[in-house]
């Protein structure tokens, strides 16, 4: 079908899908109607694809328009009617138009166009290469396979749940455009590996996005040691005080657990990164294809070797959604340890106001609501594993179309996960810690208790007699309202001889800290090495 315009500007289209789902045109969500020709009509209101009515006071001007949009839909219908299908061949009735609506994945899959193109030029530059179409016919084939992709980047392409999917959308325009030589395209390949193909790279792509993410986050954690420098938090088990740790500790072990996600990511890219492209339905192909040149100008590690796993295989999937969902764990923990130092009962931070909000009823209230919608959203990035598990556990080899839905679990998945780590660097960056609110209670909960234990080890004290004797210098002081340092020298040689002047070098929370010494322990000497450390890995 031609590609021409036509001139009228005049239309106010109603937004929407039309009820027929025949049309699904992009332009709907950009205050226009386009038909899958490509002839704009910016004359007519329209709540369904077949029901064009001119503007009231321009009857006249859009007649000459009415009646060619009608006779582009005729055609449209005719024509798509036949290559909808790609399966058609075999079939003597037309689908049931629920069915179609029921089956189709392009309200949720044209997010792959850019990967479908690039899967297919390299598809096509393969098949010139080894004689099976002529190198005009791949030039021709990949301008205009590149033409539709910038239009559907640009949001001018329309979409039809007759054509299923981004994959059969896209191979329609080229036949539509080129005839017979955008028909060769598919030749030596199946949707099957089509399909896997597109889902690995873009997998991929998204994989590499979600690390530079992460060092993002890691960037900022590690951004806050030097000014946070000096600051002693106490550390907590079981929501009790437990033992002093220098603030940077705590920045230092988010990176670590962040380090971790980014392993498990790279490590989920390698199996990810083998080209499935050549396995075509599930038997491979009887023509003389090379597979090697396609995976090597995708981009992929190696070829898979067995083309019935291919068809069926979504472990990629799964373990990428299982890389989110630790992700999100991270960030849920972090979101809530901080969402608990926001309250007035901790004090410890200050969280930057954009990144709060208030109350519709008590104006004094400051809200930490990203945070924990932050919180509230890992649970939809955790939700994509057991929903890939049960989607892919009782399927028999090879393809089924169950798989269509693993789409829905990886995206809700990626998306999710994606909008949570843009928004954290920023708030890790401005929060500020309320030293004088920390300060103010930091030697309750004896937190130097460990070390008084330690310093008897040290002493020769067998670690369970230390650790009784400690527990009863701590059940003294509480009855007398007191600290351990508070205690004269006399008291706890009471409580073991061995005690002598120089224990008060280890009592009271900021000596505790500082007698911590291994590697990575929290005290300031084994965390200045590890800020160091981290500095240098941040470049």
């Amino acid at each position: 079908m031609g590609r021409q315009r036509a001139s009228a500007n005049c239309l106010r289209p109603i937004r929407g899908f039309s009820e027929s789902r025949e049309l699904i045109p992009w332009a709907y969500a950009h205050g226009q109607v386009l038909s899958p020709s490509g002839l704009k009509h910016n004359c007519f209101k329209t709540k369904r694809s077949d029901d064009v009515r001119p503007q009231v006071g321009h009857t006249e001007h859009c007649k000459k328009h009415a009646l060619t949009y009608s006779a582009h839909r005729l055609k449209l219908t005719e024509e798509n009617e036949k290559m909808a299908k790609a399966w058609g061949g075999r079939f003597q009735q037309e689908t049931d138009p629920r069915v179609e609506s029921f089956t189709e994945s392009i309200s949720f899959d044209s997010r792959l166009f850019e990967v479908d193109v690039r899967g297919s030029i390299a598809h096509a530059t393969m098949l010139a290469s080894v004689g099976l179409i002529s190198e005009a016919e791949r030039d021709q084939i990949c301008q205009t396979l590149k033409t539709i992709r910038d239009e559907i980047a640009a949001g001018n392409f329309p979409f039809q749940a007759a054509l299923e999917d981004i994959h059969m959308h896209i191979e329609s325009a080229l036949i539509e455009r080129i005839g017979d030589v955008g028909r060769k395209l598919h030749t030596g390949r199946s949707r099957n590996d089509q399909v896997s193909t597109d889902l690995k790279l873009y997998v991929r792509d998204a994989i590499d996005e979600l690390d530079a993410l992460l060092l993002d986050v890691q960037r900022a954690f590690v951004g806050r040691c030097e000014q946070d420098a000096g600051v002693v938090l106490p550390g907590y088990t079981h929501m009790q005080r437990a033992q002093p740790v220098q603030a940077a500790h705590y920045w230092l072990a988010y990176c670590e657990k962040i380090q971790r996600d980014r392993d498990r990511l790279a490590d989920c890219r390698k199996r990810v990164n083998v080209c499935p492209l050549g396995s075509a339905a599930l038997a491979g192909t009887s023509l003389p294809i090379d597979r090697e040149m396609t995976a090597q100008l995708l981009g992929f590690d190696s070829v898979a070797g067995n083309s019935l796993d291919v068809s069926s295989d979504r472990d990629y999937l799964t373990e990428f959604a299982f890389c989110t969902s630790l992700i999100a764990t991270h960030l849920s923990t972090w979101c809530e340890e901080w969402i608990i130092w926001f309250t007035t009962e901790f004090g410890f931070i200050k969280l930057p106001d954009a990144y709060t909000t208030g109350s519709s009823i008590m104006p004094q209230k400051r809200n930490p609501d990203v945070l924990e919608l932050i919180r509230g959203k890992t649970a939809r990035v955790m939700a994509a594993v057991p929903q890939l598990l049960l989607l892919t556990k009782s399927l028999p080899m090879a393809y089924n179309r169950d798989l269509q839905e693993d789409k829905l679990a990886m995206f809700a998945a990626f998306d999710t996960i994606k909008a949570c780590l843009e928004l954290t660097p920023a708030i890790v960056a401005g929060a500020e810690l309320n030293r004088e609110q920390i300060a103010s209670r930091l030697e309750d909960g004896f937190l130097d208790a460990t070390a008084l234990m330690e310093y008897l080890i040290k002493k020769g004290v067998p670690m369970r007699t230390g650790h009784g004797t400690v527990g009863k210098l701590v059940a003294k002081c509480e009855a007398a309202n007191c600290r351990l340092k508070d205690l004269s020298l006399a008291d706890l040689q009471e409580a073991c001889e061995l005690i002598e002047e120089d224990v008060y070098g280890v009592l009271g929370t900021e000596n505790a800290m500082k007698a911590l010494q291994s590697y990575g322990s929290g005290g300031e000497q084994p965390v200045a090495d590890r800020v160091r450390a981290w500095q240098a890995a941040m470049g």
